[in-house]
């Protein structure tokens, strides 16, 4: 296996040096979030086994759970086909949403059309 830092070289971040993480609660495989990481955030999380983002709004690195309890030990980790996105999939304890719910993806339906299969 490849040491951390060549599997993070592997990672293609974006202009302000991020890349977008889709956090997936690893046995059922729910979409419970989605969060950022820099180069020292995906050190941190491949490196302990809990998940640690970079918050763009505070400008800080945050360990999920931490201030919560809710937190998330990492299972596996995978690289897109492109290399510009992370799927984190973690045993997430607790709410995933800082507004308290199991997922950040439980509020607003669009409403999509529901397509067919081209014929």
């Amino acid at each position: 296996m490849s040491s951390v830092e060549e599997r993070i070289a592997q990672v293609v971040f974006n202009a302000d040096g991020l890349a977008p993480v889709i956090v997936q609660q690893w046995d059922t495989h729910e979409v419970l979030m989605l969060a950022w990481v820099d180069a020292e955030a995906l050190r941190r999380t491949l490196t302990s086994g809990r998940a640690t983002y970079w918050s763009r709004s505070r400008q800080e690195y945050w360990r999920k759970g931490d201030t919560s309890g809710n937190i998330q030990v990492v299972r596996e980790a995978r690289l897109d086909c492109d290399g510009d996105a992370i799927l984190l999939e973690v045993a997430q304890t607790g709410p995933a949403c800082h507004t308290g719910t199991r997922t950040c993806f439980d509020t607003t339906d669009l409403e999509a059309t529901v397509g067919a299969g081209e014929s």
